[in-house]
Parts: structure tokens; C-alpha cells; sequence
């Protein structure tokens, strides 16, 4: 065997074991800075890191991910479009299963990923570049001050809540929406919530409303969001209603010297409990009391 079939043994074997891909020079020969979508900024970012063995695209550049395609490198015909590689990762060029399937080749390890195949997004038919952007490198998604930017093109009613003047500070880049849900999914939790019921997500910033207490307010025990709305309102504290129509939902039948069942009648001066705060101008423990005489939330 001469020198030439040597050579291309060596060939073969190294292309058997993934050592001799086309090398990303051959693509950036096209897709180079002038592209509109930002290719080369993905030298930047930790999906471009040839030296950690775990990245595949230290081995194979870019076909690790959008795959071998000697037709998609050869040159159009005249008047014809250039054949596309075999993956491409945009929104209707191919099933989202299929996308994901190549992010998941190398991420279905992750922790945060585990219940992925059970997720709201997944049954959405959602795919990974539906919301993160590889090759740039920073990914909105990733940051809380632009998180809810990208969360927002799709759940408009939130957005809505979260411009309120009551609201929890997802706009001022103080908290991020992931920092309650876990867009990749819990198990079957609601709203894919980061703790097990929606209580625990609360209590994880609001934990002095967590208890034990003494004298429990059963509604607070049950649900936060019998009171409160999570993401936004317009009355003070994400009140779902104003004090006190929000407590005379529960206590209109109830007579604790008469004023409870007493009817609101708009005129905030003419009741002492009804003005300023309402009713949590007196029972301002309203969460639950540990004071020995706290039946009443006034102590």
C-alpha cells in the first residue's frame, strides 16, 4: 500500500471518530459578519467551547448541531435557492420535536430538564429557540431584567397584570418570572410553579406569612390567591377587591357588634372601618396571630 492509500485510511478513521469535521472556517466563508442573524457571536458563548470534551462542537463546529449536508455547501443553480442543512432552527422550518431533539442530545442531563416531556411549553409545541437565542450572546431569556420581555409575547394577560399599579416588581428588573415558575416544567405542578403548591412559592419571599400561628386565618392556609392576585391589580397590596368588600365576601353574614354585616355604600367617611384601610384598620393581622388574644387578628 502506497503512501496514498495510507493517507486515505487515515481519513477514514479519523471521520469515524469525529476528528475530522469540516472545520467552521468552510461555513463562515458564507455566514461571516455580515449575516443578520448574529452567527459568529456564538465563538462567545459556552455552546462554542472547544476545549471542554462535553461540547460536541469542539469536534464537529457546526454540523454538531445543524447537521452534514453536502448539498446544502454546493452551489445553487442559477435562479435557484440554496438547499438547507438538515436542521435548521427556526420557527416552521422543521417539527419542533425535532429541534429540540438536538438541544436535548446534550441537555436531557440537566436537572431543570427532567420534566420537560411533561411541561406546559413542550404540550404548547414549543421549541428551545422559541424563547432562547444560541448563537448570541446574551440570551434575553436568561436575564431577569429581560426575561419577561420574551415571556410576554406570548402571555399577554400577565403582561397586562404586571403594568398595574399594584404589582410584584417583575417590570423593574427586581424579580424575573422564573424566579416563581420553571418554564421547563415541575411534574404536573399548576402554572409550573418552582415549589410544590402555590402557598410555598409565596412564602419562598414572604415568609413571615408562612405560620405557624396561634389563631390561623383559614383563607390564608387555604390559597394566597383568595385574597391576592400573583401577578397584579389595582388595588393596593394586589388586593383582588378593596377592603372592605374583599373581606365581606366571607364575613356579610357573620355580626361582630353589628359592623361586619353592615353594607359598604361607597361613602369611605361615613364608617370608620371602611375608611383608610378598611377593615385591616383594626385587624391588622389579617395573615394570623400568635398573640394569646388574637382570635380577632387585631393583636
Amino acid at each position: 500500500m502506497g503512501l496514498l492509500g495510507l493517507a486515505l485510511v487515515l481519513a477514514v478513521l479519523l471521520l469515524s471518530e469525529g476528528l475530522f469535521a469540516r472545520e467552521m472556517e468552510t461555513c463562515t466563508r458564507c455566514h461571516d459578519e455580515t449575516e443578520a442573524y448574529p452567527v459568529l457571536s456564538i465563538l462567545q458563548t459556552p455552546h462554542a467551547a472547544e476545549g471542554d470534551p462535553r461540547i460536541p462542537f469542539g469536534s464537529d463546529g457546526c454540523e454538531a448541531c445543524h447537521g452534514v449536508s453536502d448539498e446544502h455547501l454546493r452551489p445553487p443553480a442559477e435562479g435557484e435557492k440554496r438547499i438547507q442543512p438538515p436542521m435548521v432552527f427556526r420557527h416552521g422550518e422543521r417539527p419542533s420535536e425535532e429541534q429540540n431533539q438536538v438541544c436535548l442530545s446534550c441537555h436531557q442531563g440537566d436537572p431543570h430538564m427532567v420534566h420537560w416531556a411533561a411541561s406546559n411549553h413542550e404540550f404548547a409545541g414549543l421549541a428551545c429557540v422559541s424563547c432562547h437565542k444560541i448563537h448570541t450572546v446574551h440570551d434575553k431569556v436568561l436575564d431577569r431584567v429581560t426575561q419577561p420581555q420574551v415571556c410576554a409575547d406570548c402571555h399577554k394577560q400577565q403582561d397586562h397584570e404586571l403594568r398595574r399599579p399594584s404589582r410584584h416588581p417583575v417590570r423593574d428588573g427586581l424579580m424575573g418570572c422564573t424566579d416563581c415558575h420553571q418554564p421547563h416544567g415541575t411534574g404536573g405542578i399548576a402554572a409550573d410553579l418552582n415549589q410544590p403548591t402555590l402557598n410555598e412559592t409565596c412564602y419562598s419571599c414572604h415568609a413571615g406569612k408562612r405560620g405557624p400561628f396561634l389563631w390561623e386565618h383559614l383563607p390564608v392556609r387555604e390559597d394566597c390567591t383568595t385574597c391576592h392576585q400573583p401577578h397584579g391589580s389595582v388595588h393596593r397590596g394586589l388586593l383582588e377587591v378593596r377592603a372592605p368588600q374583599l373581606c365581606q365576601q366571607c364575613h356579610l353574614d357573620q355580626v361582630f357588634g353589628d359592623h361586619a354585616a353592615r353594607m359598604y355604600d361607597g361613602d369611605r367617611l361615613s364608617s370608620g372601618f371602611a375608611a383608610g384601610q378598611g377593615c385591616l384598620n383594626c385587624h391588622s393581622q389579617v395573615h394570623g396571630s400568635n398573640h394569646p388574644q388574637g382570635f380577632n387578628f387585631r393583636r
